[in-house]
């Protein structure tokens, strides 16, 4: 169960990357577009009006997408920041009661957001809301990307929680928590 529980946090990593990978593809296209309309305008040739429309709008819901699908991964591998100022001059015991209390503060949250941003996301897809911009976009689709990754975080808090519970792992470190 935990290799299935890590292969779905490094898929959400990867789905994380593409999503950053594609936002570097499309301005690296809007900069050669522009790059080769401003060569055929020096050599007294018509510009051929090459760009990404929307690009701007594009690229922060791709940011979004990025993210929020990283999110469970960041928090599995330990990028997230943790402020140990206190618990660092805790024992050992209160150290992994004061890891449950947070994890389950913060699975709390994530929940509740998770909650209401799926609320969002179906209230935009009943009523038909759609961005502003160039391109028109249904917003229920980045509510539905942010509200997957919510959940995706969820799931690996609630992961995290079972395992410090159970006793598997004794506290959370910035190192990706074994069993």
């Amino acid at each position: 169960m935990r290799r299935a529980f890590d292969a779905f946090y490094r898929f959400g990593g990867a789905l994380s990357a593409v999503n950053l990978t594609l936002i570097m593809v499309l301005i690296v296209a809007q900069v050669l577009g522009r790059l080769l309309d401003q060569l055929l305008g020096l050599a007294g040739f018509e510009a051929l009006g090459l760009s990404v429309p929307g690009l701007a709008e594009i690229a922060a819901f791709m940011l979004l997408g990025a993210t929020f699908f990283g999110l469970a991964y960041t928090f599995w591998q330990g990028g997230h920041i943790r402020v140990t100022l206190v618990v660092q001059y805790l024992p050992e015991s209160l150290h992994r009661v004061m890891d449950i209390v947070v994890t389950l503060i913060a699975a709390s949250i994530t929940g509740f957001a998770a909650w209401h941003s799926a609320r969002l996301a179906l209230d935009s897809h009943d009523y038909g809301d759609l961005s502003i911009g160039m391109v028109p976009v249904p917003l229920w689709i980045p509510q539905a990307v942010m509200t997957l990754g919510l959940i995706w975080l969820l799931i690996a808090l609630l992961d995290a929680l079972f395992m410090l519970a159970s006793g598997r792992i004794s506290q959370l470190t910035s190192e990706a928590p074994q069993e």
